[in-house]
């Protein structure tokens, strides 16, 4: 399955990236996919389009974003919501009128499939908590990366690896972040969980 960028940022933007990571989605089958890290929502369409492919309308997808920039979240490492592509600067400045970073723009993108979505605004060291993962059987994790964000991202979500699910952390060996990876191992080795670290160092497949 080919991964689109659907005119977009997208953090999987290197060649071969964006259908290994579908490929990876497929495996599993999810029905109840949680993405923590939405950004523009690329990554959040094109995971729809093949939960659609596998279960129809039988699939539930929950995003979680900050879908903001704010000198409360400046700690966090927010890819460049700017275009360098003049075109695409002109497309969402004056045509569609919208921050593409924006929770409305996510939401347009993704209006094939407003009865299967659930998208939260807001910082995962608050709100992820709050989310039931008793039903949730797939995390993509790619929100915060200072230390401290990704260990309450994984401790939140250590109910779907306990119910047989997958976690798939990205940006595992990032050098400007070294704190994603001393969360990780943390994490599996107080967990005993099994972890495969795949794409040349940039994914963690996390399960039991």
């Amino acid at each position: 399955m080919k991964y689109k960028k659907y005119f977009r940022k997208t953090s999987l933007k290197q060649k071969g990236d964006g259908e290994f990571f579908l490929e990876e989605i497929k495996k599993s089958k999810p029905k109840f996919f949680l993405e923590v890290g939405v950004f523009h929502g690329v990554t959040a369409r094109n995971i729809c389009e093949l939960l659609f492919d596998l279960h129809g309308d039988d699939f539930q997808y929950i995003g979680l974003d900050l879908f903001e920039e704010s000198d409360e979240n400046k700690s966090e490492i927010i890819p460049s919501t700017n275009f360098s592509n003049p075109f695409k600067q002109i497309y969402f400045k004056y045509i569609k009128r919208q921050n593409p970073y924006s929770i409305k723009a996510v939401e347009d993108l993704l209006i094939k499939f407003k009865k299967n979505v659930n998208l939260i605004k807001g910082n995962s060291n608050n709100v992820l908590k709050k989310i039931d993962m008793t039903k949730i059987d797939y995390v993509f994790l790619d929100g915060g990366h200072e230390y401290k964000t990704v260990k309450n991202d994984l401790d939140c979500c250590n109910e779907v690896i306990e119910n047989d699910g997958t976690i798939l952390c990205d940006d595992y060996n990032l050098s400007y972040a070294p704190g994603v990876k001393k969360a990780i191992d943390e994490y599996v080795k107080n967990n005993n969980y099994k972890c495969e670290i795949l794409r040349n160092y940039r994914f963690a497949r996390i399960e039991k």
